[in-house]
């Protein structure tokens, strides 16, 4: 397969940061030549995240030009001869950087991957290029930022997205109560189809009265906040007494400087995790990797993907996801 690894390939590039779609390019780049520790993958399809947007703004600081996208599957079509756990021919869903492009070298020592079954259908290549971020983002963060447990009242921000539909499934699978807000009636329809308890309409209805009237006047254990600046206060208002806010997300900006005193008048914790710092270790993959693929291969987590874009359609998909006009998982699909 070597052989046939022509000297460039398609990618979405920004050669400069700035809040315009127009930054982001489709162009023709050198494909990445990789160590004697690396694997060259062939992307099949990627998964559609919002950290692509921070990037873009300049919101996390990256090298430009910069290749968007973290995670992705594919097939492995060149390995250096220190690697020994993939070989040339393996199908593989991986978290890494540069992914919305043909090509992606990786280091598996150092790296994140799953190697798939040889016979995996198109639509479990389409699972496994959207699941890596959300998927392991959700279960860690339900686990670690705030360990949920039967009974709890857990409030869900922007519960139809990516991963608020998976919070929904995890948090209802614990037997806790998930109180879920979204923009739309029918974004609510689907976080209660995803397991959704308690609905909150985040343009028509007052959140925090509303979870008030839920819990009895107590407040919930828990805030899964992805929106940042517009919820932020929001989500501590919601908070019972030593309750949790989990801020994980900037889609509506990044959240103001916060005086910790605030925090004093019910004991609450605030939590600013990334994913990359839960699964760090080889004991943490070792751990938590199983339980997602059980989880999705038993059925009992399911990836809304919603819609597939072509990589040159990039643009789009971002215009859609950050115009909030999307639910589930977005994916691009790579050419050959």
């Amino acid at each position: 397969m070597s052989s046939e690894i022509p000297q460039f390939m398609k990618a979405i590039r920004i050669h400069e940061t700035g809040e315009s779609l127009d930054v982001l390019k489709y162009e023709d780049v050198p494909v990445p030549s990789i160590s004697e520790d690396e694997i060259l993958i062939k992307n099949k399809y990627a998964g559609v995240n919002y950290v692509e947007n921070y990037y873009r703004i300049g919101l996390y600081p990256c090298d430009l030009p910069n290749v968007l996208g973290r995670e992705a599957s594919g097939i492995v079509v060149k390995a250096g001869k220190n690697v020994s756990r993939f070989a040339v021919g393996d199908l593989i869903s991986y978290g890494s950087p540069a992914t919305f492009a043909q090509y992606t070298k990786f280091n598996p020592t150092t790296g994140k991957a799953f190697k798939l079954p040889a016979d995996s259908s198109e639509e479990k290549l389409q699972l496994y290029g959207g699941l890596f971020i959300q998927g392991f983002t959700a279960l860690t963060f339900i686990t670690e930022a705030y360990e949920v447990k039967k009974d709890d009242y857990i409030l869900v921000h922007a519960a139809a997205g990516g991963v608020g539909l998976l919070l929904n499934q995890l948090i209802s699978k614990r037997g806790a109560h998930v109180i879920a807000t979204a923009s739309t009636e029918e974004k609510l329809q689907l976080a209660k189809a995803a397991g959704a308890e308690y609905l909150i309409n985040s343009k028509t209805d007052d959140i925090v009265s509303k979870v008030l009237e839920i819990t009895g006047g107590k407040g919930v254990a828990a805030s899964f906040d992805s929106v940042g600046k517009d919820t932020f206060e929001i989500s501590l208002a919601a908070l019972a007494r030593k309750g949790t806010l989990v801020s994980f997300g900037n889609a509506s900006g990044p959240v103001p400087p916060v005086n910790l005193g605030i925090l004093a008048q019910k004991n609450l914790k605030v939590l600013r995790p990334i994913l990359g710092n839960y699964i760090t270790t080889d004991e943490e993959w070792a751990y938590y990797s199983p339980i997602l693929r059980e989880l999705v291969e038993s059925g009992e987590l399911k990836l809304d993907i919603t819609k597939i874009y072509d990589l040159e359609n990039y643009k789009q998909a971002a215009a859609d996801l950050e115009g909030r006009k999307t639910t589930g998982k977005l994916l691009l699909k790579i050419p050959e």
